[in-house]
C-alpha cells in the first residue's frame, strides 16, 4: 500500500495541532504555513476528522481548530483510516468474496498477517508518541546546529 498525500498530510495537520495542544485554538492558515501545505488542501482535510471526532473547531474572534481528544487518545490508525479509507494490502484481504481463490489462495494468508501487522504498528502508535519522537529530533538536531 501506498500512502496518499491526503494520508501524509492528514498526519502532518494532526501533528500540527497535537504540537499546539491546550493553548488557543490553531488557524488552518497558520497549520498551512508551518507545513508547507495549500491552505484549501488542509480544508479537504480537516472536515473528516471533524466529522469522526478528532477535531473540534471553535468559532469566534479567537475561534480555529483543536484536537478533540487528547494525543494520547488518538492513533494514527484513527488518521489514516479516516482519510484514505480501509487500510488493507489487497482486496481480498478485507473482502474474501472479492477473489474466487480466497479460499484455497496461500498468499492471501501473507497478505492478511502483513495488514495485521501494519494496523498494529498504526493502532499502536498515538500522537502523543509522535510528538515524543518530534521532540527527540529536534533536540538531537539542536546539539548539532552553530
Amino acid at each position: 500500500m501506498k500512502m496518499s498525500t491526503k494520508g501524509r498530510y492528514g498526519v502532518r495537520l494532526m501533528l500540527d495541532l497535537a504540537l499546539h495542544n491546550g493553548g488557543e485554538p490553531v488557524l488552518l492558515k497558520d497549520i498551512a504555513r508551518r507545513q508547507g501545505i495549500s491552505e484549501k488542501y488542509l480544508w479537504n482535510l480537516i472536515n473528516p476528522l471533524k466529522t469522526v471526532g478528532l477535531v473540534q473547531s471553535i468559532r469566534g474572534a479567537r475561534g480555529g481548530y483543536k484536537l478533540a481528544k487528547k494525543p494520547t487518545e488518538i492513533s494514527l490508525k484513527d488518521i489514516i483510516r479516516v482519510l484514505e479509507g480501509p487500510l488493507c494490502l489487497v482486496d481480498c484481504v478485507e473482502n474474501p468474496s472479492t477473489c474466487e481463490r480466497s479460499s484455497t489462495c496461500i498468499m492471501r494468508d501473507v497478505w492478511c498477517e502483513a495488514s495485521q501487522n501494519f494496523m498494529k504498528t498504526l493502532e499502536n502508535m498515538t500522537l502523543e508518541q509522535m510528538l515524543e519522537r518530534h521532540r527527540g529530533r529536534i533536540e538531537a538536531n539542536a546539539e548539532y546546529s552553530i
